[in-house]
């Protein structure tokens, strides 16, 4: 009688299907939380339905967004802290699209990681359900990935896609003129952004992610990992009051590099930077970085991650408008002849 031995199976080169089955079926009622008019079939298929007539759009025109969170991703994966990632996922995706004038319709998104622990992925996919419902979003689908040999144990990566809607003919930027008035929003902290910078002046500094945060309640870490602010809801609240004519969501590149992808030739901006407050986090990064001014604009969100362009007689009513939607809006400057973005005043 002979022996006869298993043979090897999907398990054994470290690929778990029953733990990714297990993963769709716990993070179903986060995805059922963010249905919206429009979603025909979501989780589960090969392929997600979304009913553009049933959302209300008439004769839309479609947009679309890809995004990361960068290497703020480092931070989460060695504090553990993972539970709003995902909102900066969503974030860096939506906050594009409705610079556009559009509005999120549906998320994908792509999770990848060397070996699939069930719970750890659960928190990080309902931090992006959090950020769907947030910006009324569908999440409606997305890809898990467990790839052992390509990750490091423990990490993990993350990419999402977004898609939105428009009316035809209604498409941002438009109609930007000299004298059109620059409203700034507030951010919640560094965003998704300038990470590896940050993670630089972290190592600079001496201090751990578990130390003391030197600006804030809390710890270092925790500090960092605050979510990007998602502008969906009080910017198309202010599109549809009318007198937008362009949005810039403040990402990579800062105010320096973000404001003038939605200005037309031979157009430019002043901002006064006294205009608003420097938020604590970019003080201490640029102290213990001995950063300048300029460095600091062009790399961070500097506090302010949205600036609208609004017709200068319809300033005051947005204003009032993105306030009572819970933002905190400062007039920074105005939209002026030549292709500069002129600063004056101090921000440090």
């Amino acid at each position: 009688m002979t022996n006869q031995q298993n043979g090897l199976t999907y398990a054994d080169a470290g690929v778990d299907i029953d733990a990714g089955n297990a993963l769709v079926e716990q993070i179903k009622p986060a995805a059922k939380r963010t249905a919206r008019p429009g979603v025909m079939a979501g989780l589960g298929g090969f392929g997600a339905l979304f009913d553009l007539k049933a959302a209300g759009f008439a004769d839309p025109v479609l947009v679309a967004a890809t995004d990361g969170v960068g290497t703020k991703l480092r931070i989460a994966i060695d504090t553990g802290v993972v539970d709003t990632i995902g909102i900066d996922l969503v974030a860096m995706c939506v906050n594009d699209l409705v610079c556009q004038g559009a509005e999120p319709l549906f998320f994908l998104d792509y999770f990848a990681t060397g070996r699939l622990e069930t719970d750890h992925a659960v928190r990080i996919i309902q931090g992006i359900a959090t950020g769907c419902e947030q910006s009324g979003c569908a999440l409606i689908g997305g890809e898990t990935a467990e790839m052992p040999g390509m990750y490091q144990a423990g990490d993990f990566d993350l990419a999402g896609f977004a898609v939105g809607a428009m009316e035809r003919g209604s498409a941002l930027p438009a109609d930007v003129a000299e004298g059109d008035v620059l409203l700034g929003l507030a951010s919640d902290g560094v965003h998704s952004n300038g990470y590896s910078l940050v993670r630089k002046l972290v190592e600079v500094s001496g201090l751990n992610w578990a130390d003391d945060c030197p600006f804030a309640t809390g710890t270092l870490g925790a500090a960092l990992l605050a979510p990007t602010r998602l502008y969906v809801k009080s910017a198309l609240s202010a599109i549809n009051l009318g007198g937008v004519n362009a949005l810039a969501h403040i990402t990579g590149g800062g105010l320096t590099e973000n404001i003038p992808r939605v200005l037309p030739d031979g157009m430019g901006v002043q901002i006064d930077l006294d205009s608003w407050d420097l938020p604590p986090v970019f003080q201490w990064l640029a102290a213990t970085g001995g950063m300048q001014s300029s460095e600091l604009l062009k790399t961070f969100n500097c506090g302010i991650g949205m600036v609208l362009a609004v017709s200068a007689d319809r300033a005051d009513a947005l204003s009032r408008q993105l306030t009572a939607e819970g933002e905190k809006v400062s007039v920074l400057g105005c939209v002026t002849a030549g292709s500069s973005v002129v600063y004056k005043g101090s921000l440090l």
